[in-house]
């Protein structure tokens, strides 16, 4: 995807900071073009983002904690919880301690990343926007990031990866494959266009 790609996330969870002037975001039958972003994420919508936020005094583990509880609108039961957390930090390899600092205060940028898919497993949302989870990551870092999104992709959810590098598709059985620019969807076709822009490039899409 080339330019338009964040810009089209933040406006899909109406960033504050983004300001829409024409068309409508709809989704499952709903328009949710003027929601709250925290109503957005109750329907169901996740963001992970390039540069995530660090939040000092708060644990990740309160953090996941009160975001399940937020967007399940329920109580969230202590025991399964912890039980599901350390399932998704073994699958992901994650240093347990983690969870007990302050969220991504002092994390590596493959760490930050980790946590991302963290949270997404654990909030299980029915579309996944991830806007370049595998920027700046090393192989290793990428197929766990990979193996996160195989681990959440199923038949009643979505996942919509925003990348510039094809390499974390590798491991992915990808629908399709969008390239977008100047905020609009120029080509549309199967994985094999992630072939073909791996050995080609975007040149041809920048005209």
């Amino acid at each position: 995807m080339v330019r338009g790609k964040t810009t089209t996330a933040n406006a899909i969870l109406n960033n504050p900071e983004y300001k829409k002037t024409r068309g409508t975001i709809n989704f499952e039958g709903e328009d949710i073009t003027n929601l709250k972003t925290d109503e957005i994420a109750r329907k169901g919508i996740f963001m992970s983002f390039q540069l995530p936020e660090e939040i000092p005094g708060i644990t990740v583990s309160n953090f996941l904690r009160t975001a399940k509880n937020n967007i399940t609108g329920k109580p969230v039961k202590i025991f399964e919880f912890k039980e599901e957390l350390k399932k998704y930090i073994e699958e992901l390899n994650i240093n347990p301690k983690t969870i007990d600092r302050s969220l991504n205060v002092g994390f590596s940028g493959g760490e930050k990343k980790k946590n991302e898919i963290l949270q997404m497993l654990v909030l299980n949302p029915k579309l996944a926007i991830l806007d370049e989870t595998d920027s700046g990551l090393d192989v290793d870092a990428i197929k766990t990031v990979s193996k996160g999104i195989r681990m959440f992709k199923n038949e009643n959810n979505a996942v919509l990866i925003i990348t510039h590098n094809t390499k974390i598709l590798h491991d992915l059985d990808v629908d399709y494959v969008h390239v977008l620019v100047n905020g609009k969807v120029v080509k549309t076709a199967t994985q094999d266009l992630a072939r073909e822009i791996e050995e080609n490039g975007y040149t041809e899409y920048k005209k």
